[in-house]
C-alpha cells in the first residue's frame, strides 16, 4: 500500500480539509493511504474519521517559516519517517518552507497545491508573497483547484487543475429533506439566504449583512442562515446587532451535515473578495440553488443556469433586488450537469490514484 503524506493546518471542517476528505472517502484505500501532518495541538473535525479509515495524524507546532526551532521539527519528522514518498502540501504560501526540508531529506515526490486565488492583506501578506517564490523551486508537481488559484500561486509554472470534487448524489435536491430542516430550523415560509462558508475577510461576510438588510427592506420576513465558524464572527455578530438583524440571522456554527442545510436555503449568496474555486458554490449548485456570486469567484465555477454574477462594486441594494427576482423559483435536480461538469467525485478520485501511483512506479523505473 502507498501512503500519501498530506500536509495541513488543521483537518477542521473547511474547503480544502473537505476537499481533501472527499477524495479520502472515495480513493481505493486498498492501494492509497492518506496520512496527515498538522500544525495544531488540537483533534479537529475530520481526526476521527481519518483514523477509522486507517490514517495517520502526526503533529508539529505551528508554521513559523523563519523559526529555527520549527525546521529542526520538520527536518526530524522527514528523517523519522523515510516511507514517505509523496508529500502533498495544502499550505498555501508557506507550502514551499516544507517543501525544500522535504527535498532535503530525500522525499522524491513533492506536490504544492493552491486552494486560493490571493491571501488577505494583513501584517503577513508580504511575508507569505516572499515564501511564495519557493514552491516551483521546490515541488516537483504543482496542482491547483483551478486556472486563478494556479495562475497566482505559481508564477507562470506548469500546474496540474485538480477539481474540488464533491459526491453530487449527497447534495442533489430532496423535497422532504428540505421540509425536515425548515421546520428544524423554524424557517416556516420566510425566503431564505444561506452561506456556508468560513467567517474570514475573503469571504466577505460584511457586505453579505448589508445585502441583507437591503433584502429585509423589500421582505421583511426574510431569513439568512449562516453555516460555519472563524476568526471574524464576532465581528458579524456585533455588525448584526448593529444593523438589527441578529433575529433574522441563524448561525449554526460548524456542521457535519452542510447538504442538509443547503436543502433549507432559498438561495445561496457568495460575495467573496477571493475564491480558488469556491467548491460551496458547486454544492449549493447540486443542491439545485440559484447561486449569487460575486466576480471574484471564478467563472469556472458556473456549472448551472441558475448561477449569477454581480459585481462587488455594485450596491448592496442591487443585489438584494437580484436575489430577490428569482424568489419562487422552481428548484430542479441538477445531478447530472454536476457529473457531466466533471466535478462528481468518484472520476475524479480514480484520476488523482492513477497520479499517485504512476508517480510512484515511475520511480522504481529511475532506480
Amino acid at each position: 500500500m502507498l501512503r500519501v503524506l498530506h500536509v495541513v493546518t488543521d483537518m477542521n471542517r473547511g474547503g480544502l480539509e473537505t476537499m481533501i476528505m472527499n477524495y479520502y472517502r472515495n480513493i481505493d484505500r486498498k492501494k492509497i493511504q492518506f496520512d496527515f501532518l498538522v500544525h495544531r495541538g488540537y483533534r479537529a473535525s475530520y481526526d476521527d474519521e481519518i483514523e477509522s479509515y486507517g490514517g495517520k495524524i502526526y503533529r508539529l507546532s505551528r508554521l513559523i517559516p523563519w523559526s529555527k526551532n520549527y525546521i529542526k521539527m520538520l527536518d526530524a519528522f522527514f528523517q523519522d519517517h523515510p516511507e514517505y514518498k509523496i508529500v502533498h502540501v495544502h499550505q498555501d504560501c508557506l507550502s514551499g518552507v516544507i517543501l525544500k526540508v522535504a527535498e532535503k531529506n530525500g522525499v522524491p515526490i513533492r506536490i504544492a497545491h493552491s486552494h486560493s486565488s490571493s491571501q488577505d492583506k494583513n501584517l503577513k501578506y508580504l511575508i507569505k508573497l516572499w515564501y511564495k517564490r519557493w514552491i516551483p523551486k521546490y515541488a516537483t508537481d504543482l496542482f491547483a483547484c483551478g486556472k486563478e488559484a494556479g495562475d497566482w500561486m505559481f508564477g507562470g509554472a506548469k500546474y496540474k487543475i485538480i477539481n474540488n470534487a464533491i459526491s453530487a448524489k449527497v447534495y442533489t435536491f430532496d423535497a422532504g429533506k428540505r421540509d425536515v430542516m425548515r421546520k428544524e430550523l423554524n424557517l416556516g415560509n420566510a425566503f431564505t439566504l444561506g452561506l456556508t462558508a468560513r467567517f474570514s475577510w475573503a469571504k466577505n461576510h460584511h457586505f453579505l449583512l448589508d445585502i441583507f438588510d437591503e433584502v429585509l427592506k423589500m421582505d421583511p420576513s426574510a431569513k439568512l442562515l449562516l453555516v460555519g465558524d472563524g476568526e471574524l464572527r464576532k465581528d458579524i455578530e456585533a455588525k448584526m446587532r448593529e444593523l438589527g438583524l441578529a433575529e433574522h440571522v441563524i448561525m449554526t456554527g460548524v456542521r457535519s451535515d452542510v447538504q442538509n442545510l443547503l436543502q433549507a436555503m432559498d438561495v445561496f449568496v457568495m460575495p467573496s473578495n477571493y475564491e480558488g474555486l469556491g467548491v460551496a458554490a458547486v454544492e449549493a449548485q447540486a443542491a439545485g440553488l440559484p447561486c449569487f456570486l460575486s466576480e471574484k469567484v471564478p467563472e469556472a465555477c458556473k456549472i448551472t443556469d441558475s448561477v449569477y454574477y454581480i459585481a462587488l462594486s455594485e450596491s448592496a441594494r442591487t443585489w438584494a433586488s437580484q436575489i430577490l427576482s428569482v424568489k419562487g423559483k422552481e428548484r430542479k435536480n441538477t445531478y447530472q450537469e454536476i457529473k457531466n461538469s466533471g466535478y462528481d467525485i468518484e472520476q475524479n478520485a480514480k484520476q488523482l490514484e492513477n497520479f499517485y501511483i504512476k508517480k510512484y512506479e515511475n520511480l522504481g523505473e529511475r532506480n
